[in-house]
């Protein structure tokens, strides 16, 4: 079961918790400096550590070169936030290996030999931490990390060495946003070692109000220090925003409640939905599903939408590959399409 079909605490406001890790294999050169014969040795030895083997829930890896993924899965691959661009630039020498659940995702070849992450519905940043731990270990008992005794584990980019460990929460913050106070937040949280990036990591917009949260220090404390930092960080937050959205809700009254229903409106009824547009109707509908005020919808339905809405998600649906405004009209119907059949069958309940 994919993460965006599952629940998980405090996803009202927490859509996902992820941890990364960034390793490289000692007796290789670093992905900056290596031959494509040494990207084939890296790839064979991941290989060899997981394919077919089970984690603690007993789903197995599957590994697979990003060569042999159709395009539009590649990109699908990014919307599920399961893989990252840069790892789809390179696919003569990248590979991934993912477990049946698309909760655990080794990439190999990227920026370093290797990127794992676990990525989990809701708060659950401890969790995704024991789970990928576990794979790590798995690896490591057949390669040797680049390990330095004082600096911690080596990687390409001097901002990931020591524990190489990025912990981040995607969160929903449209109360926030709508009263205008991100930017304080994005200016404390600055302060305590913390980031804030848009919906696809870094350099991406915040499109319809979701930030991803995360650490940018990874030498000096310990892994489990880095991600207990962003807990408290993120409660704080997730504090913030909830009062924030019942003050909007008291203030506004109606007018509050019928601008939820109307993005709702539009997404059942609109013919043509570009996608900045798209994303702050789906966000302010999920709002109304957060505060209970948008009935037979779940958060998991309308993160669904959220990603079936992403241009591969509309393409795979159509079965073809489009461009310019087709891409907006099929996403129109993808939309109400979906929404009609999520509705009918929770009526018929």
């Amino acid at each position: 079961m994919s993460w965006i079909n599952e629940s998980g605490p405090a996803r009202d406001v927490v859509i996902t918790s992820r941890i990364r890790l960034a390793r490289n294999i000692a007796s290789i050169p670093f992905p900056t400096v290596m031959q494509p014969q040494h990207a084939a040795q890296v790839a064979e030895k991941i290989r060899k550590s997981l394919h077919k083997k089970a984690v603690d829930s007993g789903s197995l890896f599957t590994f697979v070169y990003i060569r042999d993924v159709p395009e539009i899965e590649r990109q699908i691959l990014v919307e599920k936030h399961l893989a990252s661009r840069d790892l789809m630039e390179s696919p003569d020498i990248s590979a991934i290996l993912l477990d049946s659940q698309e909760k655990i995702v080794v990439m190999v070849n990227e920026e370093d030999h290797i990127r794992m992450q676990c990525i989990l519905p809701g708060f659950q940043l401890k969790e995704a931490w024991e789970k990928l731990n576990q794979v790590d270990n798995m690896i490591e008992e057949k390669v040797e990390y680049a390990f330095h005794e004082q600096l911690g584990y080596l990687t390409c980019c001097p901002t990931n060495v020591g524990t190489g460990l990025r912990s981040s929460v995607m969160m929903h913050l449209p109360a926030l946003t709508a009263n205008k106070q991100m930017n304080a937040i994005l200016q404390t949280i600055s302060k305590v070692g913390l980031t804030a990036r848009g919906i696809y990591g870094e350099g991406s917009e915040a499109l319809g109000s979701i930030y991803q949260i995360s650490n940018q220090i990874t030498l000096g404390p310990s892994e489990e220090e880095l991600i207990d930092n962003l807990i408290i960080i993120t409660k704080q937050i997730m504090e913030k925003e909830r009062i924030a959205r019942k003050a909007l809700h008291k203030t506004g009254g109606m007018q509050f409640e019928d601008s939820l229903w109307r993005a709702y409106g539009v997404l059942q009824n609109a013919r043509v939905l570009e996608l900045k547009e798209f994303m702050i109707y789906i966000s302010q509908m999920r709002l109304g599903v957060s505060m209970g005020l948008i009935p037979y919808l779940t958060l998991e339905d309308v993160d669904g939408l959220m990603t079936a809405g992403q241009p591969a998600g509309v393409m795979r649906k159509v079965g073809r590959t489009l461009e310019g405004i087709e891409v907006d009209i099929a996403r129109a119907e993808v939309i109400r399409e979906a929404l009609d059949e999520i509705i009918k069958s929770k009526k018929n309940r």
